[in-house]
């Protein structure tokens, strides 16, 4: 999969084997910035104990608003071997994390793949999630059906021209489909299936209502969604260039978007009573 890369939607085509790298700056091994238990994740997927969160660096998305700017396009962080990969999901385990959460892992599901038979001959049992920013290609999304829990996409805008603006990947909308009911343990951990995140962005209604009806109507109206209203300037914004959207989100436009998710026959949402007080299901 390396050696004509064609893991994520950008087809770079490079031979990352042999190191050779193209927009995602990641060759042979995956670069990891940080491994440790968060409690910042859905209620469902933190617990008690935290999500065992393994942060990769570099990302194949350049979206201009990104909050993790130093580590998904500067690459902050240091390579790991499989073995080292496998080491870490161990360690997070043993820490009594309920799941291992892999963070932008598009790029390097071969070697996610590579490291998991040996953490899985090391004794790892827990759920996986995959936690992607949704430009995912569907060879990865084949090769984790079956070895991934919870998938975990993040669904930022439906208009070809919005993602082209400000993720720099036009095809973006159409990687981002997925399918899948969240399913949930008896104590409310889950265990497997799909849990939509969307980042409320400025003046984004209607184009997140394309989002939320395609989820109702084309994967499920039980998809469990959890919409974000953490959006701030940051990254790469301008005033100059992104004028529209250097600001902060309003509280009035998260109530809109969930009452259009309601209106499009969604009901199933994250619970966090510190989001705007989003109403349970």
């Amino acid at each position: 999969l390396l050696e004509n890369c064609k893991v994520c939607p950008r087809n770079c085509e490079v031979n990352r084997l042999e190191n050779e790298i193209a927009l995602c700056k990641t060759g042979r091994h995956a670069i990891v910035s940080s491994a440790f238990p968060h409690f910042g994740d859905e209620d469902c997927l933190r617990g008690t104990d935290g999500s065992g969160t393994i942060f990769f660096s570099m990302c194949n998305l350049k979206c201009v608003f990104c909050q993790n700017y130093d580590i998904s396009q500067e690459g902050e962080g240091v390579e790991v071997t499989p073995e080292q990969l496998s080491l870490m999901m161990i360690d997070l385990q043993k820490q009594g994390c309920h799941n291992i959460n892999f963070v932008t892992p598009e790029h390097v599901v071969p070697q996610i793949l590579e490291a998991l038979p040996m953490a899985v001959q090391l004794g790892l049992r827990i759920p996986l999630v995959y936690n992607t920013g949704a430009y995912d290609s569907m060879d990865s999304m084949r090769l984790m059906d079956g070895v991934v829990d919870i998938y975990m996409p993040d669904f930022k805008y439906w208009d070809t021209s919005l993602s082209k603006k400000y993720l720099i990947a036009k095809n973006y909308p159409d990687a981002a489909r997925q399918v899948g009911d969240l399913v949930f343990d008896e104590t409310g951990l889950a265990k497997r299936g799909v849990l939509v995140r969307h980042l409320v962005m400025p003046d984004a209604t209607e184009d997140a209502r394309h989002i939320m009806r395609h989820l109702a109507r084309e994967i499920s109206p039980h998809t469990y969604v959890n919409v974000m209203p953490q959006y701030y300037p940051a990254g790469k914004v301008s005033p100059k260039k992104h004028p529209e959207i250097n600001r902060k989100i309003t509280h009035g436009e998260v109530e809109t978007i969930i009452s259009i998710a309601q209106e499009e026959g969604l009901y199933r949402f994250d619970t966090k009573e510190s989001m705007f007080k989003i109403f349970r299901a």
